[in-house]
């Protein structure tokens, strides 16, 4: 999974800051200009360099305290957040750091962090940084010089001007696997399922022209089910329900109720995937313009219908699973598949570009009705054991209402 990579967040984040401050000073100073990490002192040579350098020290990482409890998803391990306390410290030609020209190479440092803000990553460590969900935030941080003096205690012991600097939020995700587990309210063992309905959650607002809605029931909804909005002045003319970019129309209306079906016609995935997606009640004015309620948010729920698993004659492959239903996934959305044993989670899957070849969209299906990922063969046989398990889908953090079985056979 991409989120192993994480665990070299902190080198990348330094080879980052490297690549950038060589990218940006070196044509204002001479060619032979680099930038070390490590801590502050001369050459290891002893002579002198071939040109100015920037050192980068690393002496401290504190957890960010803003995101300390804050899981990429509900049910996944919170990941470590931390913040990377730098000194930059400038060396001159002649590898000393207490010279005019230090202080030019340390002022030209200076002035690239500041227009790099917002660190823009590269080809090379995009593997580890690629998946923080936030920018890299580059702010100048005080040191004094009680601070330096202790960070420059060395073979040397000088004193050497520097200046600190902080990157942040770096994320780092451990390797717990997630907690998820089967809907509650859910009948399994029941054909057709049996569902116990959510209460609805009621939010004040306050009285406003045109329609005001207060609660949605069902919170969330499947393909062709009733969506039932609450609310104020539901009764005029020209309504219409629009979710996200959808529009849908009325199927009953009253003062403090209006009706719609989610209409199938969204199912083959083109105009919207499975998640979290703003509602609302939008009158059309004679003027020609719109008037728009306030918002409430709705789950739209991906359908799982079947979970196949077929064994495959691929080099390095066990066996593939293909799931069928409506609003699957397609290449733009966060998919999560669990394999579910004895009420844990045996396996997650969410890179399926890596586990199968055979579509051109790399296991997902233009219209998102057929997902499609492998179980892979080691030298001690599939790393997923031989069973029966059950299908747990999550499509940008919608989980499907069913969880169909189904066994890997030996």
């Amino acid at each position: 999974m991409a989120f192993a990579d994480t665990g070299k967040a902190i080198r990348r984040v330094s080879e980052l800051l490297i690549s950038r401050l060589e990218e940006h000073i070196k044509p204002m100073l001479d060619p032979g200009f680099r930038v070390t990490v490590g801590r502050p002192g001369p050459s290891n040579n002893g002579s002198a360099a071939e040109g100015a350098r920037l050192n980068l020290f690393l002496y401290e990482a504190m957890f960010e305290p803003n995101l300390r409890n804050m899981p990429l998803d509900e049910g996944q391990p919170t990941p470590v957040w931390l913040v990377l306390k730098y000194i930059m410290t400038a060396f001159d030609r002649e590898d000393k750091s207490d010279t005019v020209g230090a202080h030019e190479c340390l002022g030209e440092g200076i002035r690239a962090l500041q227009e790099l803000s917002i660190l823009p990553l590269t080809d090379s460590t995009i593997d580890a940084l690629g998946e923080n969900p936030e920018a890299l935030r580059v702010t100048f941080d005080e040191v004094s010089f009680d601070l330096l003096s202790k960070l420059m205690q060395g073979p040397d012991e000088k004193y050497r001007f520097s200046i600190g600097f902080e990157v942040r939020p770096v994320m780092i995700v451990t390797g717990e696997e997630p907690s998820y587990s089967l809907l509650v309210g859910v009948d399994y063992t029941q054909t057709p399922r049996e569902i116990i309905g959510e209460e609805g959650i009621s939010i004040e607002v306050l009285p406003s022209l045109g329609p005001v809605i207060t609660e949605l029931s069902p919170l969330k909804f499947e393909v062709n089910d009733t969506l039932t909005i609450y609310g104020n002045d539901l009764n005029l003319s020209g309504l219409f329900i629009r979710l996200s970019s959808v529009e849908l129309e009325p199927v009953a209306q009253r003062p403090d109720m209006l009706q719609c079906v989610i209409d199938g016609t969204i199912a083959d995935g083109s105009m919207i995937s499975a998640g979290n997606h703003p509602v609302s009640v939008v009158q059309a004015l004679s003027n020609g313009k719109y008037r728009a309620s306030n918002l409430l948010v709705g789950g739209l729920l991906p359908i799982l219908e079947s979970a196949e698993f077929n064994p495959s004659s691929e080099p390095d492959v066990y066996g593939e699973i293909t799931l069928a239903g409506t609003l699957l996934g397609g290449e733009e959305d966060d998919i999560i598949v669990a394999l579910y044993q004895n009420s844990e989670v045996v396996r997650m899957f969410d890179d399926f570009t890596d586990y199968f070849q055979g579509l051109s969209d790399g296991g997902i299906t233009s219209d998102q009705t057929q997902l499609i990922f492998s179980i892979e063969e080691s030298d001690d046989g599939p790393v997923v054991p031989p069973g029966t398990y059950r299908i747990i889908l999550r499509v940008n953090g919608q989980q499907a209402k069913a969880s169909p079985g189904v066994e890997i056979i030996a």
